[in-house]
């Protein structure tokens, strides 16, 4: 359990219904940590007229009713969160991991070779450079709740496509920039994918729809294209 600060803030007026909060520490965990946690705090305590707090890597949306509460109040309620932060320095609760087996390449990865091209390196190291860590869901992303994880370690950014696809199925694992996700559902897309996992992500009659959340812990496997159909229907779970 790791003991959470506060990071420097600094809020700034989104519309006439929510707040940005940034957080502007030199460590960028210190501020995804601070963001998520502010969320949490928001979300749990009941406040009237918040409609709700969506954090991302270094800053949260803070939603409100402007009919109900004014943006000075909401303004000083964020800060009293920060506060409350600072003063009580909570402990992350333990993340759940998940195991995520991929098919690469193929036509399950149709850009693993222009991934590796573009990296300078073969499509086996690409495989191996995303397979050998573990990932941080950061937060979660369009379509349906995508894990946005930092990507792997790759010696050059990815770009998009330069013409993205009007469909990308579901399961999907795609690369863009210095970023790695899952597609939960079938939707358009421009980035890179290289693989596809045949576990269901999401599932609209589960609550939440995905089972993970920021903070949980991703790790992918290679398995054989032959093995995709023994996992179709089989649910992304978190381990024992």
């Amino acid at each position: 359990m790791s003991v959470l600060m506060a990071a420097p803030t600094e809020i700034y007026e989104s519309g006439d219904s929510a707040l940005r909060v940034v957080a502007l520490a030199e460590a960028s965990e210190d501020n995804w940590l601070t963001v998520h946690r502010l969320a949490d705090w928001l979300e749990s305590c009941g406040a009237e007229g918040l409609h709700g707090a969506v954090p991302t890597y270094d800053s949260v949306l803070v939603e409100f009713d402007p009919v109900l509460v004014s943006a000075r109040q909401v303004r000083a309620f964020v800060k009293l969160g920060l506060l409350e932060m600072g003063r009580s320095a909570g402990t992350a609760a333990a993340p759940h991991e998940f195991d995520v087996p991929v098919v690469y390449g193929g036509e399950y990865g149709p850009d693993l070779e222009k991934v590796a091209g573009q990296q300078g390196i073969t499509t086996e190291e690409v495989i191996r450079l995303h397979t050998e860590k573990t990932y941080t869901v950061r937060c979660l992303g369009a379509p349906a709740g995508s894990p946005m994880m930092d990507g792997p370690a790759f010696p050059k950014p990815v770009p998009r496509l330069k013409d993205p696809r009007l469909s990308v199925p579901a399961g999907a694992v795609a690369v863009a920039g210095r970023q790695a996700v899952i597609a939960p559902a079938s939707a358009p897309g421009g980035w890179c994918v290289i693989g596809q996992t045949p576990l269901t992500v999401l599932n609209i009659r589960r609550e939440p729809l995905v089972p993970y959340k920021p903070g949980d812990i991703l790790r992918f496997r290679p398995i054989e294209a032959g093995e995709f159909d023994s996992y179709v229907g089989k649910e992304l779970e978190p381990r024992p």
